[in-house]
C-alpha cells in the first residue's frame, strides 16, 4: 500500500511539473486572454548592444500595455529556447558567421524578423588626435613611438585571433605584439591615454559605446584583413508574427545607424546598475524620431 501510495504522489508531481514547463513555454503568447494576453518573454545575452536594445524594447512595450520579462542567457540556451518557444524574441543575432552554428541549428524553427544593424565589425582603433594614422599600414615604421603595443581584449576573444592573423599581412609581427587581458583593461587604457592625449592602438568593434565616449577612428584596412561586416537581427520562435504582430511590426521596422546605437549603449552603459530601463527611457524621450520611425 505504501508503494502504491508513493507512486500515485510521483505520478501526481509528475504532472504538476508538467504543466508548469508548459505554462512556462505559453505564457508569452499575445493570443492569451485576460491578464497574459500581453506577456512576452525576451531572451538577451550580456553584450552591450543587446542590454541596450533589450531594455530599450522593454521599455516602449510597457508604454504600450506589455509585460515584458527580460532573461539574461548565454547565447546557446537562448537560440535553444526560442526553437522551443521561451523566450519569444532575441534580438541580438550575428548572422552569418558569429552566430552560425546556432542558426544552422535552430534556425528552421526560428522566424528571421530581419537585419536592424549591418556594420558589426572588427577593427584597429586609435585617437583622432593621431593624425599621420589612417590606415593599419600607417602602423608600419611606429613600434617605437608606440611601445610596439596593440592594446587588445580577451585572449580567446574572436577579435584577438582575428587581430593575430591581421599584422604579419600588414608587415608588422614582428614590430608590435598585441598585448591581451581583458575588455575593462583596454578601455581603461584607452581613456587613460585620451585623457593624456598620447597615442595608443586597440583592438575594438562596432557596436560599441566607446566610439560615443572617446576621441576614436578604425584604421582602414585595405586588405580585408579583419574581415567584412556582420549584420544583427531580430529573431523570434516559431510563429511570433502571428502570436505577437504588433511588436513583429516593430522589429521589422527597427534600424539603428552606428551613432545612434553608440549613444544608446553609452546612455546604458553609464547608468547605474539596475538603472538599465531608466536610463532607456531616457535615450528614447531624447530621441522621438528615431522612436517614431519604428514604434510611431
Amino acid at each position: 500500500m505504501l508503494r502504491t501510495r508513493s507512486r500515485r504522489l510521483v505520478a501526481i508531481l509528475a504532472a504538476l511539473a508538467a504543466l508548469v514547463m508548459v505554462a512556462a513555454g505559453c505564457g508569452g503568447r499575445e493570443a492569451q486572454t485576460g491578464q497574459e494576453a500581453k506577456q512576452i518573454n525576451i531572451g538577451y545575452i550580456a553584450w552591450d548592444e543587446d542590454i541596450a536594445v533589450t531594455y530599450l524594447y522593454k521599455e516602449l512595450l510597457e508604454r504600450r500595455g506589455y509585460k515584458v520579462n527580460a532573461t539574461e542567457l548565454e547565447p546557446g540556451p537562448i537560440y535553444a529556447g526560442l526553437a522551443q518557444g521561451n523566450p519569444d524574441l532575441f534580438l541580438d543575432a550575428w548572422l552569418p558567421a558569429t552566430h552560425e552554428d546556432y542558426w544552422n541549428r535552430y534556425g528552421p524553427k526560428l522566424e528571421d524578423l530581419g537585419i536592424w544593424y549591418d556594420q558589426a565589425t572588427l577593427n584597429i582603433a586609435v585617437p583622432n588626435y593621431m593624425t599621420d594614422v589612417n590606415s593599419i599600414a600607417d602602423l608600419k615604421g611606429k613600434g617605437g613611438e608606440l611601445g610596439g603595443t596593440i592594446t587588445g581584449i580577451d585572449p580567446g576573444a574572436g577579435l584577438t585571433r582575428t587581430t593575430k592573423e591581421a599584422l604579419p599581412k600588414y608587415g608588422l609581427e614582428g614590430e608590435f605584439q598585441l598585448q591581451t587581458s581583458s575588455t575593462t583593461a583596454m578601455l581603461a587604457a584607452l581613456q587613460k591615454a585620451t585623457d593624456e592625449q598620447k597615442p595608443i592602438v586597440v583592438t575594438l568593434w562596432h557596436p560599441h559605446w566607446a566610439y560615443a565616449r572617446y576621441p576614436i577612428k578604425d584604421l582602414q584596412d585595405p586588405m580585408g584583413a579583419m574581415g567584412t561586416a556582420e549584420q544583427i537581427h531580430g529573431v523570434g520562435r516559431q510563429n511570433f508574427s502571428q502570436d505577437f504582430p504588433e511588436v513583429a511590426d516593430m522589429v521589422k521596422k527597427f534600424k539603428l545607424n552606428d551613432q545612434q546605437l553608440a549613444s544608446l549603449e553609452n546612455e546604458i552603459n553609464s547608468a547605474a546598475k539596475g538603472q538599465e530601463q531608466a536610463a532607456a527611457k531616457k535615450w528614447a524621450d531624447a530621441n522621438p524620431d528615431v522612436i517614431k520611425s519604428f514604434a510611431g
